[in-house]
Formats: structure tokens, sequence, C-alpha cells
């Protein structure tokens, strides 16, 4: 049973940075492809980024790309979510999630964080 959770949301105004970060308990977290998902109110959990379980291989939604990076530590069993030049649209609480593959459903995957919250003002 691995344990995820999140740290480092905020408040920040448009154009700001954040850096999420997802410590890992409980598990082998090499072993495991890891993602980060978001979710605003009234709408579906959606794909933010995933990275493989050795990092060779990231996936981030078109949404995003240009402006998030997701990488990982292993020896630190930590996920991050580097976020730039954020926008009020960004708004959202932000869940890690882990599984043995990376995927992009955030049903393919079986363990989750909390989550925290980003807001970021105009």
């Amino acid at each position: 049973q691995v344990r995820l959770v999140e740290s480092g949301g905020g408040l920040v105004q448009a154009g700001g940075s954040l850096r999420l970060a997802c410590a890992a308990s409980g598990g082998t977290f090499r072993r495991y492809a890891m993602g980060w998902f978001r979710q605003a109110p009234g709408n579906e959990r959606e794909f933010v980024a995933a990275i493989s379980s050795i990092g060779t291989m990231a996936n981030v939604a078109d949404s995003v790309k240009g402006r998030f990076t997701i990488s990982r530590d292993d020896a630190k069993s930590t996920v991050y979510l580097q976020m730039n030049s954020l926008e009020p649209e960004d708004t959202a609480v932000y869940y890690c999630a882990a599984r043995g593959a990376i995927a992009v459903r955030p049903n393919d995957y079986p363990y989750w964080g909390q989550g925290t919250q980003v807001t970021v003002s105009s």
C-alpha cells in the first residue's frame, strides 16, 4: 500500500510559479509510475502530467505543455510538478497518483494523495 502526500500548493498571481511535491511512503517508490491530475469545481478530474517508473518517459497534457514539468527523485521517494507561467485557468486541487506503468486516465491509478489547492489570481 502506497501512501502519497502532496505539498506546495497556495495562492499565486498569474504569471507566477509554484512547485508541487508528492512524497510517497509504504512502497518501493522506484517501481511506480507517478501522475499529476487536477480537478476544478464542477469539472472532472483531468490529467496533467505523468512520469514512468525509471523516469525515462514523461507525458504532459497539451493544456500545460511548455509551462509545467514533471520530475522525480527516487532517493527522496518524491515526484515534483514545476508549474510556470500560471494562469487563472490552472486553479484547481492538484492530486498525485501512483500505478505500475505510466497512464493518463485517472481510473487507471489505484493510489491517490489527498490533494493540494492551487489558486491563481488574475
